[in-house]
């Protein structure tokens, strides 16, 4: 062992185990935890984990949360377990406002809201949230979006919509406080006639939609946080959400921005769409796209189950598209999405805390 030294055992070595191994060889010694610990570790360890096929998929249910193994964007049966959540509070008061490199960002909605940020596999997290938070969350028009900095520092990005005004705040882990940023100048988006989308990182960037379908003709905007500048900014629609109504959902894979465009235009139709060199790019028309209105109860959404996708919109639809072998393979490597009540997480050992 004193041969291979610290570098191979723990950069090339412990680094490519799972996170909960990886948790359970910090109690070998003082040294292997304060290593293992490491932001550099960290890092690595997460960049490692961030590259596999293997997920989890974390579910909000009434009465429990749940927690189910991704291989390949497809459902594995049987892998379902129940999770404990370390605070006191039933799941039916939560709601996920992001997922991020194996944290899960989290509201609790109670006579005053609390803002959380969690770590499924470690199960350490830590409430965020300040005055501010607590009395002016909303909790439909509020979405939240998260980062590494330059100086890999975590950041919480959150925008608030109260009064017609977006306010945008932005907390740091190493600094565990919060502070203002400047907003878009000349926008409505504050408006109640506006819905906001989780943000999505993909390549040091967090997008939002933010769409009108109150007033005709309808509005879709694609509202873009600079992780670098920290400057806001907007990014032009696909030509195939042109079409009145539509729907679209982010997500990312192999590490790149894609929607997906439900239209209503005589027929349901179903489209992913990539965002690649300034460019939108149709990737795949779906087949028999369809409105499913009762879901059983053991399906979940954004996932592969039986050679079809079940699609959550931001309206909260859920749409279903049969899968060609092409498109199948594709859907794989699906990143990162959530939704109010689900999320795809990676096991990582990133803490809540500095």
């Amino acid at each position: 062992m004193e041969r291979v030294g610290d570098y191979m055992i723990f950069e090339e070595i412990l680094s490519r185990l799972p996170a909960k191994v990886v948790c359970r060889f910090k109690c070998v010694s003082k040294q292997w935890c304060y290593e293992l610990s490491t932001p550099k570790f960290v890092f690595i360890h997460a960049r490692r984990v961030g590259n596999s096929i293997q997920k989890k998929l974390l579910s909000l249910k009434e009465n429990s949360i749940v927690v189910d193994d991704i291989v390949a964007g497809n459902l594995e049966e049987d892998t379902s377990e129940t999770v404990i959540f370390p605070y006191d509070v039933e799941p039916s008061f939560l709601s996920i406002i992001g997922s991020f490199n194996g944290l899960i960002l989290l509201c609790i909605k109670r006579s005053y809201n609390e803002l959380l940020l969690w770590n499924p596999t470690t199960r350490r997290f830590k409430v965020i949230s300040d005055d501010y938070f607590s009395r002016y969350f909303g909790r439909h028009n509020d979405t939240s979006g998260m980062y590494f900095d330059e100086h890999n520092d975590l950041k919480v990005l959150h925008i608030n919509c109260y009064w017609d005004v977006v306010t945008a705040r932005v907390y740091s882990r190493h600094n565990d406080s919060w502070r203002k940023l400047n907003f878009l100048n000349g926008t409505q988006f504050g408006s109640n006639f506006y819905l906001w989308s989780p943000g999505i990182y993909s390549d040091k960037k967090i997008y939002f939609m933010v769409s009108n379908y109150w007033i005709p003709p309808g509005e879709r905007n694609i509202v873009v946080f600079d992780v670098i500048s920290e400057t806001f900014s907007i990014l032009r629609f696909p030509e195939h959400m042109e079409v009145n109504p539509c729907q679209g959902h982010f997500l990312t894979i192999s590490n790149k921005l894609h929607v997906i465009v439900v239209q209503y235009a005589g027929q349901l139709i179903a489209d992913l769409v990539k965002y690649e060199h300034d460019e939108w790019i149709k990737v795949f028309s779906f087949n028999r796209a369809r409105i499913v209105h009762h879901m059983e109860t053991q399906e979940r959404t954004n996932i592969i189950q039986n050679n079809k996708w079940l699609i959550t919109s931001i309206w909260g639809d859920t749409v279903e598209v049969v899968l060609c072998n092409d498109s199948f393979n594709y859907i794989q490597l699906v990143d990162n999405y959530n939704g109010p009540k689900g999320a795809l997480f990676l096991e990582t050992i990133v803490s809540p805390f500095n």
